[in-house]
């Protein structure tokens, strides 16, 4: 059994063929997917699709790369329904310098505010960092007592350490399918086990082989594939072992099937 730790699956592009697509993944062994948010706007769909599926778990924040989307209000009415939800996470929230034009000010106003509310709460986070590794890193020092996954990390080994000693697991998805990705792939074959969580970011980030496709969370099984051949271990030792740290981290129930 897999988990997903990073889906979209609430989005646009899976409207036509969302139940489909949650078939094939449920076929392929995927039977749970974490489903952060991007905006305010979003919440309620979001919230409406994981309660119709079994298996998808949701989680309520505010994106960097969404900022025109967002208000000062949005946090507090992503305060009040986290509370309202208990949701397994706050997320998807943290900081994009790779984006021109986005206010890099206002990303940390949000970010951290994000993360106090984390810590009031006792949740994890599950944090977007592109070209701002160093700093979502110091972000997280900040605020003591966190937890959480940096998703779709593609930054350096000491950068990786960094997130290890703060206690965070790194997402690995498409990227590390690439042959190209020599130095993802390095991390990924000799990171500690308790940091690992699988991801798709479904629909984005297509895999090797898919390129120009929209991806979905059936294709966890080829990651986890190309994961377990890096690591030398057998896709089963994977799947468990990836699993289990996701249900330690968003605090899932041991099954969902």
């Amino acid at each position: 059994m897999l988990i997903d730790s990073h889906s979209h699956i609430d989005t646009a592009p899976f409207d036509v063929d969302r139940d489909a697509v949650i078939v094939r993944a449920r076929a392929a062994g995927v039977l749970e997917q974490i489903v952060p948010a991007i905006a305010q706007q979003g919440w309620q769909h979001l919230r409406q699709v994981c309660n119709a599926h079994e298996g998808l778990h949701p989680a309520y924040g505010l994106h960097p790369m969404f900022l025109d989307q967002h208000q000062p209000q949005h946090l507090h009415d992503l305060a009040d329904i986290v509370e309202r939800e208990q949701p397994v996470a706050i997320g998807e929230c943290g900081l994009d310098f790779f984006v021109e034009g986005l206010d890099r000010d206002e990303q940390y106003r949000y970010f951290s505010a994000q993360l106090e509310l984390a810590r009031e709460l006792d949740l994890p986070v599950i944090v977007h960092a592109r070209r701002a590794f160093d700093e979502v890193a110091a972000c997280i020092r900040k605020v003591s007592g966190l937890r959480g996954v940096v998703h779709s990390f593609s930054g350096s080994q000491q950068q990786a350490e960094q997130f290890w000693k703060l206690g965070f697991s790194l997402g690995i998805g498409g990227p590390v399918t690439y042959p190209r990705a020599k130095r993802l792939r390095d991390i990924v074959a000799r990171m500690p086990a308790e940091f690992l969580l699988l991801e798709t970011d479904s629909p984005d980030q297509p895999l090797h082989g898919h390129q120009g496709q929209r991806n979905e969370p059936a294709l966890l099984s080829e990651v986890l594939a190309v994961v377990a051949n890096l690591r030398g271990e057998s896709a089963a030792q994977i799947a468990a072992s990836t699993g289990a740290n996701a249900r330690r981290l968003f605090n899932l129930p041991q099954s969902a099937a």
